[in-house]
């Protein structure tokens, strides 16, 4: 059992509809400060839904969601970022015509508290606050191995390498949570096998905690302190990687055929 003072993140009952149909049911989970939480399950489980409840981009139906004591559901989508939660999504949403370093330096501007007029003035308050902000970017630039690619357009850079730069974004926002939505996503293994690395550098060196949507058996085993198996917008099951991925009813829902059985447990 958690005590309060453990838990970052408080989902309860969650349940939302898009007209007749029920995408999430009744979804409960918390995040302990300081894990890795993971999402799994099929296409159309209800993973990404959830995701898009925490970063209120979908109200719903029914529930609760806590943060650090606040209510989420009360707040707008543009305070998220503000309350200490950061996103990468899926497919990339980056400024593809502007720099590694001018993308990174846009994920402060949730920090941004100098008034327009000292701006102006260029006021020693505002040189240590674009000084700090720099300070930052350098620090994820150098946590990620992004120096080669600091003064480089981002639409000229692999899509690899585009995956690292979103991430960086995220972590300038100094968030409290950090959503991950399939950072493995069109990344090759030895590519997936340093995305393991960095979420392990993220969790560890900067203490963020993590709560990530993946497919990728191998690196759901190799960083998650916990995983939560979803299907058909309902829990099937929660527990250690080695757990969810051994229980019958994941195997049944989530894999279906012996050989992807065979290669569930392989992976764990």
């Amino acid at each position: 059992m958690m005590s309060m003072s453990e838990i970052l993140l408080s989902a309860k009952d969650l349940s939302v509809r898009f007209g007749g149909v029920l995408a999430v049911n009744n979804v409960s989970f918390d995040v302990k400060k300081g894990e890795v939480f993971t999402l799994i399950g099929p296409n159309g489980a209800g993973k990404t839904t959830v995701f898009n409840l925490i970063s209120r981009i979908y109200t719903p139906t029914s529930g609760s969601i806590n943060f650090l004591g606040e209510d989420l559901i009360s707040h707008a989508p543009h305070d998220v970022a503000a309350l200490g939660i950061a996103r990468t999504f899926q497919n990339i949403e980056l400024f593809e015509h502007a720099s590694v370093l001018h993308n990174l330096l846009i994920g402060r501007h949730t920090h941004h508290t100098t008034k327009w007029w000292s701006e102006m003035l260029f006021t020693p308050a505002v040189r240590a606050a674009e000084l700090k902000t720099r300070e930052k970017a350098e620090e994820i630039i150098e946590l990620l191995d992004l120096q080669h690619h600091r003064d480089s357009m981002v639409a000229g850079l692999p899509y690899g390498v585009r995956k690292v730069v979103e991430l960086a974004r995220a972590l300038c926002t100094s968030p409290k949570l950090l959503l991950l939505d399939e950072p493995s996503s069109g990344l090759n293994v030895e590519e997936t096998e340093d995305m393991a690395f960095w979420i392990q550098d993220i969790q560890h060196e900067l203490g963020i905690t993590v709560l990530m949507v993946e497919h990728d058996m191998t690196l759901v085993s190799k960083v998650s302190d916990r995983v939560v198996a979803m299907s058909q917008g309902e829990v099937l099951a929660m527990g250690t990687a080695r757990e969810v991925q051994t229980h019958p009813g994941v195997i049944e829902a989530y894999l279906g055929t012996v050989d992807d059985v065979s290669s569930l447990r392989r992976a764990a």
